[in-house]
């Protein structure tokens, strides 16, 4: 197989760059969440980092032109590894979500989302309209999304249910949407809250009350946020130090390895090194969506966008979550969290973005 020697001249190192320097901290704060604990989950993390790399060179080595052709067929399989859950899928912690596939424990729920991006890419390359979009042009986008959302929130698993409505709505937003229709499609969503709120899970609603007023409950549901919030204040300017947060390494904190572990970080490299940390992030997105901006085509400018966002609403989620900005809904911090899936989930993102950036120079074929 020929190699256009123009991919390598294009290979954007750049973007190399912030995944390494993210990756390599996240792995470092992972072994400080973890320290003590029997198994090391970072060294496990590291092995999903690898696994990771790989998959980030096979989604920039393939053309995402051609990568799209088969968008569909991708999600359709992400949709039946989700309905496969429920036969052979594992519970934990009352959730079940993961199956065994070839002697991988994986989240079906995590891959979805990279083949939603692709299947919602296809879509509107494929069917532009002249103007913005109405509510009739989005029916069957909305089909492609709805199916998983309602497979994702029976696990139950509503924070990756919403992370799924949040892409197709800012893949929506990017394409243009008549205000009319927009509107249309609030109102919707402010007469379905009232409705979802009876489907929830008993714990899920104890989370958002929590988030109302995590004090009614400070050893219960409330516990998570309100230790989440010590640590992050008490790491000061400057931060306690590595391996020297009181907060982690005494566990007190809940889940400081997926969840939490944002606060872990916080409290022992302070503000400044937080605030370094989400500087990173930023310019990450911002390299990301100039990559969109710059794509050859309307295809990889969709991918790419689709891609970012994945990036983007990960970080905002999970950091105001665990601030108390949000209510806990699971979303884990790119990069950062232990995670198998997670972590393959975003290098492929990652990959794709890199497949963009090196085609933009290559003429159409």
């Amino acid at each position: 197989m020929k190699i256009d020697r123009r991919l390598i001249y294009n290979f954007d190192w750049t973007l190399v760059g912030f995944i390494a320097l993210i990756v390599g901290m996240g792995v470092l704060n992972l072994y400080s969440a973890g320290y003590g604990i029997s198994g090391e989950p970072y060294v496990k993390q590291i092995r999903w980092v690898v696994l990771g790399i790989g998959v980030m060179a096979l989604a920039f080595a393939v053309d995402y032109r051609w990568v799209a052709r088969y968008a569909y067929a991708a999600h359709a399989l992400a949709i039946v590894l989700l309905i496969a859950v429920f036969v052979a899928g594992s519970v934990t912690k009352g959730s079940q979500r993961w199956i065994n596939v070839g002697g991988f424990t994986m989240q079906p729920s995590e891959l979805v989302k990279i083949t939603l991006i692709l299947a919602l890419s296809k879509y509107f390359n494929d069917h532009r309209v002249e103007g913005k979009y109405g509510i009739r042009e989005l029916v069957t986008p909305f089909l492609v999304v709805l199916v998983p959302f309602a497979l994702v929130l029976k696990q139950p698993d509503l924070g990756t249910a919403l992370m799924l409505m949040i892409l197709f709505g800012s893949m929506v937003l990017f394409i243009g949407i008549r205000w009319r229709a927009l509107l249309g499609l609030a109102v919707t969503a402010l007469l379905v809250i009232p409705l979802g709120w009876n489907f929830m899970a008993e714990y899920q609603r104890e989370r958002v009350l929590t988030f109302v007023y995590p004090e009614r409950d400070p050893l219960g549901s409330g516990y998570h946020i309100i230790q989440s919030i010590i640590a992050v204040g008490s790491g000061g300017i400057l931060g306690k130090g590595f391996l020297k947060g009181t907060q982690s390494q005494l566990k007190f904190l809940p889940e400081q390895q997926t969840d939490f572990v944002f606060s872990v970080f916080a409290e022992e490299w302070g503000f400044l090194g937080a605030l370094f940390v989400l500087v990173l992030f930023l310019a990450l997105i911002l390299w990301s969506l100039k990559i969109a901006q710059h794509s050859r085509d309307y295809l990889g400018t969709l991918i790419a966008f689709g891609a970012t966002m994945l990036i983007f609403w990960g970080v905002f989620i999970n950091v105001a979550m665990v601030l108390g900005i949000l209510p806990v809904v699971g979303i884990p911090l790119p990069f950062f969290s232990y995670g198998g899936s997670s972590m393959v989930k975003m290098m492929a993102a990652m990959g794709l973005l890199m497949n963009v950036s090196m085609r933009r120079y290559v003429l159409q074929s």
